[in-house]
């Protein structure tokens, strides 16, 4: 799987694409991520990838033309690869749900437009997007975020990416409609003044008990239905 993001802040990627899961998946060779920056693709020596929109408006939006060079040089660079995608982050966007993160995992590349300032010419979803996304109704600085987000949940989908067990456990429980029931972990009795040994956070008593029937029961019972969860929150 190959990642190329196009962005014009390609510093913010390094840290966490070098830790934990998504680190050891690209030391396997199980994804690859290419960070790009667009100031790559100007051709005037202040790199300028911004400018004023027609017809008047707040800030500065991306240019076609270097965002345009960019895409064709990449998808030029890989002709091999047939299942490509082009995706442009944006509040304007459908929101990204799980069953595009399973859609999109099939690909064999994608090219992720990061933009930033106020925007971006519209040509730029008309004529070289086959998608725009948004991963919340608010608003963000930039597609780096989001460009983050997406990576991260396609790639643990990839086959050796995380262990097989979690993956079933997680597409069982979404198939579902389910969350996650609530989890503890040690030590049994928490105290958050020692000082005050009367206030105390402590784990359940079933979960300690050792019978699987009733810790059974008692997870389906506080386990968190989506539906209600988007509910409470709209």
């Amino acid at each position: 799987m190959r990642f190329d993001i196009i962005t014009i802040f390609p510093e913010a990627f390094e840290s966490y694409f070098q830790t934990s899961i998504l680190k050891r998946a690209q030391a396997k060779k199980l994804v690859k991520i290419n960070i790009h920056n667009l100031r790559k693709w100007t051709t005037d020596r202040h790199e300028t990838v911004d400018g004023r929109p027609y017809g008047g408006g707040a800030g500065m939006i991306f240019l076609i033309e270097p965002v345009f060079k960019a895409v064709k040089e990449l998808l030029r660079k890989e002709p091999c690869l047939k299942k490509r995608r082009v995706i442009l982050f944006s509040v304007k966007g459908k929101k990204l749900t799980q069953k595009d993160v399973v859609r999109l995992k099939n690909y064999e590349q994608l090219i992720l437009i990061c933009p930033h300032y106020e925007g971006f010419d519209e040509r730029i979803k008309t004529y070289l997007a086959d998608e725009e996304i948004s991963i919340g109704d608010y608003v963000l600085t930039g597609g780096e975020l989001p460009a983050m987000v997406l990576i991260d949940a396609i790639s643990r989908l990839i086959p050796g990416v995380i262990k097989e067990k979690s993956l079933k456990e997680e597409s069982f429980s979404l198939e579902q409609g389910t969350l996650e029931y609530p989890q503890y972990s040690r030590p049994e009795i928490f105290y958050p003044n020692p000082r005050q040994k009367k206030i105390s956070w402590r784990v359940p008593k079933v979960l300690l008990s050792g019978h699987h029937q009733k810790i059974k029961e008692w997870r389906d019972k506080h386990v968190i239905s989506q539906k209600a969860k988007f509910k409470s929150q709209n």
